[in-house]
C-alpha cells in the first residue's frame, strides 16, 4: 500500500468459511464497546494483509434495515482506519484474519462506533 487508498475491496471481506470457522476456532477476543472483536494473526499467505468480517445479531434487531446500518457504520469506521493498522502487519510480514460483532441493544452513533474502532484498531496493533 504506497499511497493511501480508503477503500475496500472484495479481498479484504472475510468470506471463506475455512478462514471464519479457523478465526472462531483458535482466534482470541477482547470488547471495545459496542463492539466484540475475534481476531486471530496467521502467517498464511493471504490476497490481503486484513481480512474481515461484520456480524449483527438478528435477535436483537429484527428489521434488516437497521442491521445493514450497524454493518455499514462499522464498515465504514474501519475503512477509514485501517491503513495504520495494515501498515503495522505489512512491517511484520503477517496476516489479520478479524471477525466484528455488535453487541449492544441500540443502534448507536457514528461518533461513538468511531470511537471504538479507533480503540480496537489500537488494541489490535500493539496485540500482535
Amino acid at each position: 500500500m504506497t499511497n493511501k487508498r480508503y477503500t475496500l475491496s472484495k479481498e479484504e471481506r472475510l468470506s471463506w468459511k475455512r478462514y471464519i470457522d479457523l478465526l472462531f476456532a483458535k482466534g482470541q477476543s477482547f470488547v471495545a464497546f459496542p463492539l466484540r472483536v475475534v481476531y486471530l494473526p496467521i502467517e498464511e499467505e493471504m490476497p490481503t494483509r486484513v481480512s474481515f468480517m461484520v456480524s449483527v445479531p438478528k435477535k436483537k434487531f429484527k428489521r434488516a434495515v437497521k442491521r445493514n446500518l450497524i454493518k455499514r457504520r462499522v464498515r465504514e469506521t474501519f475503512r477509514v482506519r485501517k491503513c495504520s493498522l495494515w501498515e503495522s502487519f505489512e512491517a511484520k510480514n503477517k496476516n489479520l484474519l478479524v471477525a466484528f460483532l455488535y453487541l449492544d441493544k441500540e443502534v448507536c452513533s457514528f461518533a461513538s462506533m468511531e470511537k471504538a474502532m479507533t480503540k480496537t484498531i489500537n488494541i489490535l496493533r500493539e496485540k500482535e
